[in-house]
């Protein structure tokens, strides 16, 4: 009889858990990897295969693992937030040994057949990591510098191996998500302007040790038409693309940048032109709304956790996404030099989708136990 009743009530709970996460936040998410398909469709010629059946499976199977993170407590995920951590470090460590070299870096590791980069798992980490060392911080502890000894180094360690890949662009996005966390935990500005201030002096000497091709993306940023052939044919082309859309696009399958094989990487890091080019500016607009629902969608559910953990994952996941959705969008029009981050949930690769998912099935679990109590001592992290 107790085994029954058991058995009852873990049922109620999981159903009542289901009917506490955002479904409209979900459909968000839904429609964004819509459009992903949509293009991804496109750039394929007007054909599923090679890239929109698989974006469509990889989004199905990481919104199931979604949801299943979403029912997981979230003391229970604040328990292993440093043991997670570790475990992202040691990634790290291993992809350098063992990992797969692509592009001039040394970025990507199998775990259990599936081929991902431990950088972008090393980032939620990060955020969860943070989240349970600030989340008990009274003002005056903030206040003590010897506080933030070890967030600091907790930043330090994967950014400098992210660094060693290399992978300078992903290094920079994780230190800006661990300094948002910092910021929303309330660490004063003018510490953030002390460790900003020696950056414009150092900016030579770093430019200096780094490899040809990073090098060459900053001098091409700065001078795309010397080379627009060779370094700055990417950016040049991206530019052709948005442009020629116009105000409502030349149409769905309609481009000729994209469909001539003008634009290079149309299904990963470029995928924005191709919506910019067959939708125009209002469809280019529309993407960009979408997306900024979600970001906006996840500082909403941040400001109404009561919990102070669930509120510094929430802003750090959040964050983490803003980021990818700055960078891309930035880099294929040329305002900022190219790098490899694609446009989330809607670029092909499971990699990124992958992560991506994770990190809004902690954000979804943040929402279904935004009400639970860390004040218990059981919950000391």
């Amino acid at each position: 009889m107790t085994q029954r009743r058991l058995i009852r009530e873990t049922s109620f709970d999981i159903t009542g858990k289901l009917w506490r996460i955002n479904w409209g936040y979900v459909l968000l998410l839904c429609l964004l990897a819509a459009v992903g398909y949509a293009a991804l469709y496109s750039a394929a010629g007007g054909a599923p295969e090679p890239y929109a059946t698989k974006h469509a499976l990889r989004f199905a199977f990481a919104l199931v693992l979604m949801l299943g993170i979403a029912l997981i407590d979230i003391r229970f995920i604040a328990r292993l937030a440093w043991p997670l951590y570790g475990v992202s470090v040691l990634l790290l460590i291993l992809v350098m040994r063992m990992g797969h070299v692509g592009k001039g870096a040394q970025r990507w590791i199998d775990i259990a057949g599936l081929q991902m980069q431990p950088s972008e798992l090393a980032k939620i980490a990060l955020v969860l990591a943070l989240a349970a060392w600030f989340h008990r911080a009274s003002w005056e502890r903030m206040g003590n510098p010897l506080f933030l000894v070890v967030p600091i180094l907790a930043v330090l360690v994967p950014v400098g191996l992210i660094v060693k890949e290399p992978n300078l662009g992903t290094a920079v996005i994780t230190a800006l998500v661990g300094a948002s966390v910092f910021f929303a935990a309330g660490v004063r500005w003018w510490k953030f302007l002390l460790v900003a201030l020696p950056v414009p002096f150092a900016a030579r000497l770093v430019y200096d040790h780094l490899h040809d091709y990073q090098r060459a993306r900053i001098d091409t940023f700065l001078n795309p038409e010397n080379d627009p052939l060779g370094a700055g044919y990417n950016i040049i082309q991206s530019k052709i693309a948005l442009g020629s859309g116009g105000m409502w696009g030349k149409g769905f399958l309609q481009g000729t940048q994209g469909h001539l094989n003008f634009l290079p990487e149309k299904q990963t890091d470029f995928i924005f032109t191709m919506i910019g080019e067959e939708f125009g500016l209002v469809g280019g607009l529309a993407t960009l709304g979408l997306l900024g629902l979600i970001v906006l969608g996840g500082m909403a559910i941040a400001l109404g956790c009561r919990n102070q953990f669930g509120r510094l994952v929430a802003l750090g996941i959040s964050f983490n996404f803003f980021m990818y959705v700055f960078v891309n969008i930035a880099m294929v029009m040329g305002v900022i030099p190219v790098g490899g981050v694609p446009l989330p949930l809607v670029s092909h690769g499971g990699s990124a989708m992958l992560t991506v998912m994770i990190g809004f099935g902690v954000l979804m679990s943040v929402h279904v136990h935004r009400d639970v109590d860390f004040s218990d001592g059981r919950d000391d992290l």
